[in-house]
């Protein structure tokens, strides 16, 4: 694929779905590149949702038509309103399908327990670290368990009758 010219490639990577698009981008640069064209995910926009919610989406500013895409693809699985969802290990808060902030991961960091201060300022920045690990910990745990909570009850969301 490297000796083929840039149209040719851009022909046979139309025929990608969003999956495999932004799977190829981590080939190289160059398919990166190619991979991450607009126009690419413009038409891949606009065969999922059409031609009137590409014309209403359609990207502003610094954003791109992969970034549209991501932000239409996510409020189809999330949904608009606040969430916390959990991809893999890590936790993000999302409101209307855009990534708001990044909440941190469920992996505990080591904590070294064996220190030797050399002055009373160290003593003094250690304890206000550790004071706020304490307050971040605590922090991450209520998420976490927010998040939990979340994903527990989308099941009895579902069943519910209306």
């Amino acid at each position: 694929m490297e000796t083929l010219p840039l149209e040719i490639c851009m022909k046979i990577f139309c025929f990608l779905d969003h999956h495999h698009l932004a799977v190829s981008q981590q080939v190289s640069r160059k398919w990166k590149l190619m991979a991450s064209d607009n126009a690419l995910w413009a038409n891949l926009f606009k065969e999922r949702w059409g031609e009137d919610r590409a014309a209403f989406y359609a990207p502003n500013g610094s954003k791109s038509w992969k970034e549209v895409y991501e932000v239409q693809d996510r409020c189809d699985r999330v949904g608009l309103g606040l969430k916390i969802i959990r991809e893999g290990s890590d936790y993000y808060l999302v409101h209307q399908g855009e990534v708001q902030r990044y909440l941190g991961s469920r992996k505990v960091p080591r904590q070294v327990t064996d220190h030797t201060f050399s002055s009373e300022t160290d003593l003094t920045e250690e304890s206000s670290r550790a004071e706020e690990r304490s307050c971040r910990g605590i922090l991450d745990k209520i998420l976490f368990f927010i998040g939990d909570l979340e994903a527990a009850s989308v099941d009895a969301k579902r069943s519910r009758v209306i």
